[in-house]
């Protein structure tokens, strides 16, 4: 059997073998692949740096923020400190004459007792106007009916003069009204004979 060469057949060494052939040229399908594909890596290269970077601002952004954040914080709690050592100074500064007095109360303790009764009664008052100027005057609440958000009641008695409910005795006086109460008084409630 003769072969001719180039036929694909055995004989030729291998030379004529069609499918298994070299590159396709420069100008095939997969040529032109390749270059068309190259511009859009580049876009989405670009588009994933600039995602990238966007993302860092936004990250530096949010650690601003929380920063300014915690400064707000740290210096609205160093306002409120002080807001209170303020208070708490103005109110021990008006109670400074109550202590004078009774300082001068103590002083004279060999007096005449008239007298010293005299100084406790200025002292007293005011202490009483220290609480009235600090919003909590005293309530004198004897005769008016009883209410729950200003009275405590610790007694009620029989008392037929007066009308049922009504604050038949005082036994520890109240200081403030409504929202800005001290305290409650304590007190005795009528009830019909």
């Amino acid at each position: 059997m003769n072969q001719t060469p180039g036929d694909g057949t055995a004989g030729d060494g291998g030379a004529g073998r069609g499918p298994q052939a070299a590159a396709p040229p420069a100008g095939s399908q997969d040529a032109a692949t390749a270059e068309t594909t190259q511009p859009g890596d580049q876009v989405v290269a670009d588009t994933i740096a600039d995602q990238a970077a966007r993302i860092a601002e936004l990250q530096d952004a949010r650690l601003r923020a929380l920063a300014d954040l915690d400064n707000a914080r740290k210096r609205c709690a160093a306002q409120t400190r002080r807001a209170e050592e303020d208070a708490r100074a103005d109110v021990a500064r008006q109670w400074l004459p109550v202590i004078d007095s009774l300082d001068l109360a103590l002083a004279h303790a060999t007096a005449d007792p008239a007298t010293i009764v005299g100084g406790v009664e200025a002292v007293r008052e005011q202490a009483l106007g220290v609480l009235a100027r600090l919003g909590f005057p005293r309530r004198d609440d004897r005769g008016a009916r009883f209410d729950p958000t200003r009275h405590e009641a610790v007694a009620t008695r029989p008392d037929p003069g007066t009308e049922a409910d009504m604050v038949a005795e005082v036994v520890r006086p109240g200081y403030g009204e409504g929202d800005h109460q001290l305290r409650p008084a304590q007190v005795v409630v009528a009830r019909p004979g």
